[in-house]
Parts: structure tokens; sequence; C-alpha cells
């Protein structure tokens, strides 16, 4: 009964789960945030985080917000989407044909997952910058741009980063744009060392150039990261959807996570499919281009502008442009013959004499790639740009906090 004069509190959390709140503060560290290429992550220097690795888990799942049954990451730095959900790791190098270590890591969004199985291609972009800018590599003297050699530790491969530097930092502004990117921005080449093996340690992990998967031709093949090549043609879809046309595709996202996983088992990744990781083998779709007319909209995709159509996946999710490691991947398996790529490509001569022009779901993108006498790649080069958007101090709550 409500006595008059009486003041009604609602109940707390606390009393309506029978249990006392217990209230903690936050924890931080010095921390950054970058753009590389079509993706953002979270950057640590390692000098900052816990010498015992098995304490980075949790700090990043909280950093990035992760699990959220919602698929938001709202409570994090993350996007919600695969592309958005990462950390790196940057700190003095252990090997010595390099100047940087660089560690990346993959973080589920609905689940736990902290995966170190693999290499990003466009957050690798943002390592040299971050380097600079962080002064983990000294600038000695007035120079007006950096070559930074970075050892990536989740492959065990060298890239190469050169781009533009402006009073002791790495540039921002440019007149080098990237499709999936607004804008312009300063140019950062990657070079890619000798990328083939990254995990499997060969070129074509099963041994086959290509094997067969719930009935589809597939070529599996490990440069940058282990790759899943399938035609678009062979599940019956064509080759330019859009990522919101593949999802919508009945069965067809399953269908490639099936094939994937079991590739993953045949290339020695995992003992059974269900062990497969969510960021290896990457799996994409191959498909010639349009002959003539228009192609895809806007995105100029025939075959006058580029080699090969291909549409990735990554993390389950339809990528909205292309891993870049998926992309040195690509320009290996379109000089294996009997390839699936190798046969969407046709022989041809490519559109650029640089390397490999792919069509992707954002635009357009060129490979470079340089082979040996026979036929091994020895390296890969890219273009991309990349951006620190904050430094400072990022905040992180235990993950049995209330």
């Amino acid at each position: 009964m409500r006595i008059p004069g009486q003041i009604h509190r609602l109940p707390t959390h606390a009393s309506l789960t029978g249990r006392r709140a217990m209230h903690t503060k936050q924890r931080s560290l010095p921390a950054a945030y970058y753009r590389g290429g079509t993706s953002r992550a979270v950057f640590f220097k390692q000098e900052d985080l816990p010498h015992n690795r098995k304490d980075w888990d949790s700090i990043f799942r909280s950093v990035i917000g992760s699990p959220d049954p919602y698929g938001r990451q709202l409570d994090g730095m993350g996007g919600g989407i695969s592309s958005l959900s990462k950390v790196c790791v940057v700190g003095k190098s252990t090997h010595h044909d390099a100047d940087v270590d660089y560690t990346f890591i993959s973080l589920g969004i609905k689940n736990t997952d902290v995966d170190y199985s693999s290499n990003c291609g466009n957050m690798s972009s943002a390592v040299g910058p971050f380097a600079v800018d962080s002064r983990l590599f000294p600038l000695k003297n007035s120079r007006d741009s950096a070559s930074v050699r970075i050892h990536n530790t989740n492959t065990g491969k060298i890239i190469h980063s050169s781009f533009p530097v402006v009073d002791g930092e790495a540039a921002a502004d440019g007149d080098f744009s990237i499709d999936g990117v607004a804008g312009t921005a300063a140019r950062v080449q990657l070079d890619f060392i000798n990328p083939a093996g990254s995990v499997t340690g060969k070129l074509l992990p099963t041994g086959n150039v290509t094997d067969t998967f719930d009935g589809i031709p597939a070529t599996c093949i490990d440069a940058a990261n282990p790759c899943v090549f399938v035609r678009a043609a062979d599940l019956g879809v064509e080759g330019n959807l859009t990522p919101d046309e593949i999802a919508a595709q009945p069965g067809l996202l399953s269908r490639l996570d099936s094939i994937r996983r079991q590739a993953g088992v045949k290339m020695g990744l995992a003992d059974t499919p269900a062990a497969v990781t969510g960021s290896i083998p990457k799996i994409a779709l191959v498909a010639r281009p349009c002959s003539s007319g228009s192609g895809d909209g806007e995105q100029k995709q025939t075959s006058a502008d580029v080699d090969l159509l291909a549409r990735a996946l990554s993390v389950g999710q339809p990528h909205k442009a292309v891993p870049i490691t998926v992309a040195l991947a690509l320009a290996a398996a379109a000089r294996v013959p009997g390839s699936t790529v190798a046969e969407v490509v046709g022989g041809k001569e490519p559109v650029d004499g640089a390397g490999i022009t792919i069509g992707h779901a954002s635009g357009n993108l060129l490979v470079g790639a340089n082979f040996e006498n026979d036929g091994a790649l020895a390296s890969a080069t890219v273009f991309r740009t990349a951006r620190r958007l904050f430094e400072g101090r990022i905040f992180w709550k235990n993950e049995n906090s209330t």
C-alpha cells in the first residue's frame, strides 16, 4: 500500500538478483586506432600489454566489444562486421630481416573467438605508419619517406611498407584513392616477400591443383593466407553479386562454408571440419568479367577493365571489398595452370601488364606480381592507404563484470 508522503524507489538490480552489484574501476592502456585499407583496428605496442599472452584475449574482447549477441559491438570499438573487429600488436623485431614485429588478431562478433592464425593484408598497410608515429621505428635525420620492414608473426612472412612522412609522422594527405574508401590519402606501397606457403609451407597444400568438395571443383592455395577458390558458375550464381545478394542467396553461405571447412582439413589446418577456424582458409567465388557493356554498374568491371571477378567471404560474412591476402593468393593462383582461377582468366593478356586486376564488391584492385623463372611467386605488391584516427588510452572492463 502506498503511504502518503513516503518516497518509493524502484528496486535495484542487486535487489532483483538477490546479490549486491560489485563495482570495479575500468582498466586502461595506451592505444591507437587506425584505418588500414578497407579495415580498421585497435593498435597496441607490445611493450604496453601484459607479458603473459594468456591475458591478452580478455583485454581484446572487451576493447572490441565481443561477444555481442546483438552483433553490433556497441560496447567496444568493433563495428559489427569482420573488417572492423580487429586488433594489431606491434613491437620490437625478433627477425633479422625486419624492423618491427606485427601480430594480427581477428575477433568474433557474437562469439568469444580470438584468432591469431592469419594475417590481414589491409591492416598491414597501417603497421608501418603506426611504427613511425609511435616511435617504434625512429626516423633518421630529416626524411620525406620511410620504408619499414615488417615481420608478420602470424605467418612468419616479411612485408616491406613504404610511405611518405611529414615532420616525423606518417603522411595522411595525398592524391591516391582506393575503391571502398571515400576520398584520397597518402599512398602506402606493400611488398609481400615470398608470400607462398604462409601457413602450410606449400603453395599447393593439398598437393593438387584442384580438389572436389561437395561436388564442386576448388583450388586450395597458400599465398599470404591459405585460400580456396571456387567458380561462381559451378555454384549456379553470377560472379557480380553484391554482398547483400550473396547473403540472400538461399543456402549459398552454408555451401561455401562447408567447402571451406573441408578444404581446411585437406590443407592440414585442422583435423575436423568443425575445428577449422573462422578466419582461414579464406574462400572466394571467381568468375569471368562481362565481355562488354557497363559491367557492374559504375564499377567498370568488363573484360576490358578487369581480369576476373572475385567475391570473398571473411569470417562467414560476404566481404564488402576483398581481403588483400585473398588478392595476393588470386595473383598466384592465376599463374597455376588448371586452377579454377587460371581457367577463369583464360590465358588472355592481362588488362595491366604490371599484374592482375581484380574486380571486387567495391571496385577494382591491381596486384603486381613478380615471378621466378620456375613460376614461383617471389613477391607481390599492392597499394593501399592508411590513417591514424586517434591515439590515447583505451578502456576495458573485466569480462566477469555485471
